[in-house]
């Protein structure tokens, strides 16, 4: 029979998605699932975005353009100046989410055998856009008892070879939650002006950022409009995770101009999500201050009832609505799946995410799993009170 590309060979399944078959059968078999696995927040989706696809009075529902529709982009642009980062419309590329800003952006900038730096633990997806692209992952491996923070310089820069094309950030971070200082933005702003390399941020958490501290983007960097490339997204800003609209954001013309050749090839972004997304600018601040006070809040008691588990360690997040999680267990997947299928507290159990789909360098992560806090408060305990009596009796 016919046979599958080397690469659809090497693809990685999603480690957030591929116990949903377990889960399922859980279900069935009557159980009730804590979801602690997915990054799907439960915070209602600003109403002025709802109402703006509910009462338009769109007749004809046709094509934007490639780049997304002007009025978007031009609102888009003051959003991006009031955060401190000097754009205008045209330096915009709308995207049908951030996924795809992301794969675009590899093809456009990477050949098949080119490198790229990542934090590591990192975004799952981000080597399913390697393989697809032909682009090698090149992990900079920070550590749990550091908090996930950054390799010093001297070590960062021991990665780049001559095939180093780009540095890839998300910030803050999933999973680890982990919200670079302005010290490390402008570090890692030098190296890619130093050794000419693309510097990319993942800014999608920008507005999850607790404890006082201040997100620093990368774009908000003088000398590197030629280097910064910003991906964004509408999904969990305004917990419109099934609009599916994202944005590249770059001063670099030639950029744009490649980017735009792949958006051409799948026409343009969805006209509806545009609308939405466009009105959910319009979103007060004081929704922003509800669901930040809101995440603090359900963090806060995470981490507290995960630190009262003997033998696991946990990492405190400043920003994003993840964490890590290291547990007294040697496979987090095989723990995962038994979960699902045989552990049980009055027909409830929970679902995680095996950590080891975030990192590229085998054996690492393999007794860690990562916990979105998505749920309310009262559900985070039980969740967690679940995790503590699960652990007492699962066996490797």
């Amino acid at each position: 029979m016919p046979t599958i590309s080397k690469k659809g060979h090497d693809m990685p399944a999603s480690p957030i998605r591929k116990l949903v078959p377990y889960a399922e059968q859980a279900i069935k078999n009557g159980k009730s699932i804590y979801h602690l696995n997915i990054g799907q927040p439960d915070i209602k989706t600003p109403e002025v975005a709802l109402n703006a696809v509910k009462q338009n009075d769109v007749e004809i529902l046709s094509y934007s353009r490639s780049e997304g529709s002007d009025t978007y982009r031009k609102k888009l642009a003051k959003y991006y100046n009031s955060h401190n980062i000097n754009v205008t419309y045209e330096d915009i590329i709308v995207t049908t989410g951030a996924s795809e800003a992301l794969l675009f952006l590899f093809s456009s900038t990477m050949d098949p055998g080119d490198e790229v730096i990542i934090s590591e633990p990192f975004y799952a997806n981000y080597i399913a856009f390697s393989t697809a692209t032909g682009v090698k992952v090149v992990p900079a491996i920070c550590d749990i008892d550091d908090n996930f923070a950054l390799p010093s310089v001297k070590a960062f820069e021991k990665l780049i070879t001559p095939k180093t094309k780009a540095i890839l950030i998300c910030n803050p971070g999933n999973p680890t939650g982990y919200l670079y200082s302005k010290e490390e933005i402008e570090q890692l702003a030098a190296l890619a002006i130093k050794h000419d390399l693309f510097l990319v941020a993942d800014e999608v958490y920008r507005e999850f950022v607790y404890d006082g501290h201040k997100h620093h983007s990368i774009m908000e960097e003088t000398n590197i409009d030629e280097h910064a490339v910003v991906i964004d997204s509408v999904s969990k800003r305004y917990s419109m995770c099934g609009a599916r609209v994202g944005c590249l954001v770059t001063k670099n013309k030639l950029v744009r101009e490649t980017f735009l050749k792949f958006a051409q090839a799948r026409l343009s972004p969805p006209t509806y999500a545009q609308i939405a997304s466009e009105a959910a600018l319009d979103t007060p601040q004081s929704y922003f201050d509800d669901v930040i006070k809101e995440y603090v809040g359900r963090r806060d008691i995470l981490i507290s009832e995960l630190n009262k588990i003997e033998g696991i360690k946990v990492a405190k997040p400043k920003g994003a609505f993840y964490c890590i999680v290291e547990l007294p267990v040697k496979n987090s997947d095989h723990f995962a799946k038994w979960l699902l299928e045989e552990f049980h507290i009055d027909n409830e159990t929970i679902m995680v995410a095996p950590a080891d789909g975030f990192y590229s360098t085998p054996g690492i992560g393999l007794n860690q799993i990562r916990i979105a806090y998505v749920l309310n408060k009262e559900s985070l305990i039980k969740a967690v009170y679940i995790l503590k009596e699960a652990l007492k009796v699962y066996k490797d």
